[in-house]
């Protein structure tokens, strides 16, 4: 009697096996295993090499991710932002000038938070460690403090690092992201999207000749708080997309800076682009120091106009994207004549966001247009 039970369990525990393999395969026979693609991995794992150039054991199917360092923006453009169960306390507050988070309002204001935001590197760990994700996404931290994090709360942790708007390293991270999430034919659809935004802008403006280009400068820019006229960039990527002749550049410098006030006065360029959301700070100068202004050529002529603020907890490069459309329009309004910039820029946040989004800046006095310093 006992042989004949032994022999029938293992009877049933053969055919529960093939059931099990059964409900759980949704691949052809000519299909690898997600389970050990390189013979060491867990069962369900798989490694890739993050963006720190870090080895990273994940799960196969990702369906829960917590989202730090602003790396919810990227999740959003592969449209996985449903996936996210944890942002930072910053991203909660969904500001207009993070249009990933403001788009995703409805969610991400229910979230867990999981770290104030910043680059801090600061994390909530009981809230993590509660939430338990597939893998947590970060940036903006290094990468001992992004081993530290992993090894602390034994959760995959994926670095990404990216930096401009029509970078190697964008595109790479917009791969990444596919991979791990799955979302590939979105994501190379997106990349696709960008490239071709990137040629158009080019192959508008590469053949002007310098001689023909008036001079442009950005200022009242934010980069570690709000500036007034004398924060600017050099290298401003909007202006590197339209080969515009940026006055700052001879500076030798790269990035964000602070210029002294009358280095503006001997460049004086021919136009000006400003912040909306800083004009507050040009403003208050302008009421004790208002010569200063009105002898700029770009003041006199009223060729001062708005860039909108895109580097907000980040890069949003979308809002990038379109500021370099606008620029181009302004710059060389033949070389762009038949551009709608309204309908190219709403173009732009629905490819990238799912969304418009011209109308959000509007309300939110971001629009696109002329200034006129001291109103």
């Amino acid at each position: 009697m006992k042989k004949y039970t032994k022999i029938t369990a293992l009877f049933l525990a053969f055919m529960l096996m093939f059931t099990v393999a059964g409900c759980t395969s949704g691949t052809d026979e000519s299909s690898p295993s997600p389970s050990t693609a390189d013979g060491d991995g867990k069962a369900g794992t798989r490694t890739i090499t993050d963006m720190l150039g870090r080895e990273v054991e994940i799960p196969e199917t990702i369906e829960n991710v917590v989202a730090i360092g602003a790396t919810a923006r990227m999740l959003t453009y592969a449209g996985c932002a449903d996936k996210i169960v944890g942002i930072t306390d910053l991203e909660k507050e969904c500001s207009p000038g993070m249009p990933y988070a403001y788009i995703n309002s409805d969610s991400f204001s229910k979230l867990t938070g999981v770290a104030p935001g910043g680059v801090s590197g600061e994390i909530y760990d009981e809230a993590l460690a509660t939430l338990a994700p597939d893998i947590i996404f970060t940036s903006f931290i290094e990468i001992d403090q992004v081993n530290t994090m992993q090894a602390k709360l034994n959760i995959p942790v994926v670095a990404l690092s990216y930096q401009g708007i029509f970078s190697d390293s964008v595109y790479d991270a917009l791969t990444l992201v596919g991979d791990i999430m799955g979302a590939q034919d979105r994501c190379t659809e997106l990349i696709a999207a960008m490239k071709g935004w990137q040629k158009d802008l080019n192959d508008r403006t590469k053949d002007i000749a310098d001689a023909d280009k008036p001079s442009v400068y950005a200022g009242a820019v934010s980069f570690r708080g709000g500036h007034g006229i004398e924060g600017t960039y050099a290298n401003y990527p909007p202006f590197t997309a339209i080969n515009a002749k940026n006055v700052v550049d001879e500076a030798g410098k790269d990035g964000a800076l602070l210029i002294e006030k009358e280095k503006l006065v001997v460049w004086d360029p021919d136009i000006i682009f400003l912040t909306p959301g800083n004009m507050g700070l040009v403003n208050e100068d302008y009421k004790t120091n208002s010569s200063y202004y009105t002898n700029l050529k770009a003041v006199k002529n009223g060729n001062v106009y708005s860039q909108i603020d895109y580097n907000y907890y980040g890069t949003n490069i979308e809002l990038s994207i379109a500021d370099a459309y606008y620029a181009g329009a302004i710059v060389y309004p033949k070389a762009f004549s038949d551009i709608d910039f309204e309908k190219k820029a709403d173009e732009i946040f629905k490819e990238m966001l799912g969304k418009p989004y011209m109308q959000v800046l509007k309300d939110n006095g971001n629009g696109f247009g002329k200034i006129t310093i001291g109103e």
